[in-house]
């Protein structure tokens, strides 16, 4: 989680904007249970609120639209014996929630089509209650928290004090999987794909479990703290993120890599503050956004995941602490206010506040870079397909920008599975590894670039004392000895005498011994160096002979390269080149003199720019050395 810089991102200034006081839900009954439960659910058309009711467990169900303060007397969906701890909304089904309670049922419910929180009443006036469609038995103890399955029809998780995490066919009411604990399940969660859950429990232990076969594919220790912790699927990838607590009562988040829990965190966990409220994690899958709201906090952060690692992008700031937190599909967001997560809070007790979680930007067109495809409200499996054993690469999508048009929607599947997600992940850390291999090439070319594009400063007496301490050679002295006597209106001249073919292997020759390269323009004289001994090369030694006519055009200014270009088509018509290229055996040679010219220019470039170095080296040497020479003087003369 860094937040020592800033990074570039688009979601850095998203911002949480509370609703009206007349939008939103007055008068509201929050249940006072302990259990550890969000208290609230939400489809983006009805909200479900576990309700402080008498003779039993209850929970009221609110369509959105009906704002404002509450009656007194409210229609309820009663059946339980005991108090209700969770509900869950069917993703494929909007009027079909279920809910769990203290007195170890399920209960299956489906809301009236003409439901209304204000007026579903009797023939009497009085509000009507709701009962359950189907109950579910199976748990011996109390069942604190049922989820649906993200992908398959039907499917349903719960989770109960006996220690199990139970597995059902809602239609048919089967129980078709039981994943045994050795302690009380706190929170779970389903992958993408919906073939894994992760598990967090009281003995502290986090797993990953294959829920059709009941197999743990990772164990490891989690939080070390004495509360709860909560867990959270990271969207389309093998990552999940855990909030708990520290031995010291910290509060913490961790990345797991949900194939290694036992080497623990990513990069360790991060701790967020000394507050004793459960974290309840929430995760935007397409914006790749975590939300953290915390129970009796008035805050709400929120981090971007990237590259396993959690950046802190801002912080929702409020007096008011939340106990209940529900998050609202993305399909249901209003995506012409750039609204990408739209959040409930329940605020002591009797008040439900909207959250509008907003990308600010004035642009009155789809803004397609942060509405990506998200899952719709179709299953990709049904419950049987699902059960023996097909799979599918994650849950039917829709296009948001459909929904921004209002056009119909346009369903396809999703195209990534966690699987492809990490082989992509694995390929590019290759891929990366490689390049990291070898910076040095690609840093020397860029250097090498920005050095022959600058220009070379002028020299003085005292820096070519310290070039010359530093470069012992003769040729580069007698380099510089050049350059220092030119004047700024004295033309350079080419070079008149020498060797064009000996003046480019004693350039390299002394390139490679002071590791510097030279430049094109004012090394003209290194040419004239006579202490080659041609006896070496037989090939070079003919050829000064075949290259008189270079002298008979002294005037030729060396930034002009057509009459040097013009000089090799000279050379072959005469005939001591001829056996020399015989000799060698390769015809490419026969533009000796144009190749040595190329390499010469490119080593005096290169010998240039590395002198411009040593040179500004030196000179700011020279300033430090007066720098301190003033302030010797200025000490002295006080």
């Amino acid at each position: 989680m860094s937040g020592r810089f800033v990074r570039a991102s688009k979601y850095r200034h998203v911002f949480g904007q509370p609703a009206k006081k007349e939008l939103c839900y007055e008068n509201i009954k929050v249940t006072k249970n302990a259990w550890d439960s969000n208290l609230i659910k939400t489809n983006g058309k009805y909200l479900s609120v576990n309700w402080d009711a008498s003779g039993g467990g209850a929970f009221a169900v609110i369509p959105l639209n009906e704002v404002g303060k509450a009656p007194d007397q409210v229609p309820l969906f009663r059946g339980h014996t005991a108090a209700v701890l969770d509900t869950d909304w069917n993703p494929f089904n909007d009027l079909q929630l279920v809910s769990s309670s203290d007195d170890g049922k399920i209960s299956v419910w489906e809301v009236p089509e003409d439901y209304s929180f204000f007026n579903y009443v009797d023939e009497n006036g009085d509000p009507k209650d709701i009962t359950p469609i189907k109950k579910l038995s199976g748990h011996t103890r109390k069942v604190g928290h049922v989820q649906f399955h993200p992908i398959a029809e039907d499917i349903l998780l719960s989770s109960s004090l006996d220690y199990s995490v139970k597995i059902w066919n809602v239609k048919t009411g089967e129980n078709l999987q039981t994943l045994q604990h050795k302690d009380l399940v706190t929170s779970f969660a389903v992958n993408w794909n919906g073939t894994l859950v992760a598990t967090t429990s009281r003995d502290k232990k986090l797993r990953v479990w294959d829920i059709r076969s009941a197999k743990i594919i990772s164990e490891g220790p989690g939080h070390t703290g004495a509360k709860a912790s909560r867990v959270v699927w990271l969207g389309n990838s093998d990552r999940i993120a855990t909030t708990g607590f520290s031995k010291l009562s910290d509060r913490q988040i961790g990345v797991w890599n949900t194939e290694d829990i036992a080497s623990g965190p990513i990069g360790g966990f991060y701790t967020i503050d000394l507050s004793a409220g459960i974290l309840m994690p929430f995760f935007d899958a397409e914006n790749k956004i975590l939300y953290l709201a915390g129970k009796g906090d008035g805050n709400i952060r929120y981090y971007e995941f990237s590259d396993d690692e959690l950046f802190q992008l801002s912080e929702f700031h409020s007096v008011e602490p939340q106990r209940g937190f529900a998050v609202a599909p993305k399909r249901t967001c209003s995506i012409h206010d750039n609204e990408i997560l739209r959040a409930f809070k329940s605020v002591n007790d009797n008040y439900i506040e909207p959250i509008s979680f907003i990308v600010p930007r004035r642009s009155e067109t789809f803004q397609d870079d942060i509405y990506s495809d998200c899952p719709g409200d179709k299953p990709a499996l049904s419950a049987d397909e699902w059960w023996s054993g097909k799979e599918a690469k994650g849950p039917i999508l829709i296009s948001l920008r459909d929904v921004y048009e209002g056009s119909e929607l346009n369903y396809h599947e999703s195209t990534q599975s966690p699987e492809d997600i990490k082989r992509e992940r694995v390929e590019h850390q290759e891929e990366t590894s490689e390049e990291v291999k070898k910076p040095t090439k690609v840093e020397s070319k860029s250097v090498s670039v920005k050095q022959e594009t600058s220009p070379a400063p002028a020299f003085s007496k005292t820096q070519e004392k310290g070039v010359d301490e530093l470069l012992a050679k003769k040729e580069v002295n007698t380099l510089l000895d050049k350059v220092n006597n030119l004047s700024d209106d004295e033309p350079e001249k080419q070079e008149e005498d020498g060797d064009w073919d000996e003046a480019p292997k004693r350039s390299a020759e002394a390139s490679e011994q002071l590791k510097i390269e030279p430049e094109v323009k004012k090394e003209s004289k290194v040419v004239e160096e006579p202490k080659v001994e041609p006896k070496k090369e037989p090939k070079v030694k003919q050829e000064p002979k075949d290259i008189p006519k270079v002298k008979e055009e002294p005037k030729e200014e060396p930034k002009k390269e057509v009459k040097t270009q013009e000089k090799p088509d000279k050379v072959p018509q005469e005939e001591p080149v001829k056996p020399l290229t015989e000799a060698q055996g390769s015809p490419k040679k026969t533009l000796t003199l144009k190749e040595t010219v190329e390499k010469l220019g490119s080593l005096v470039v290169d010998l240039e720019s590395q002198i411009s170095r040593l040179v500004e080296a030196n000179l700011a040497k020279d300033e430090k050395l007066d720098l301190l020479q003033k302030k010797l003087d200025s000490f002295l003369d006080k």
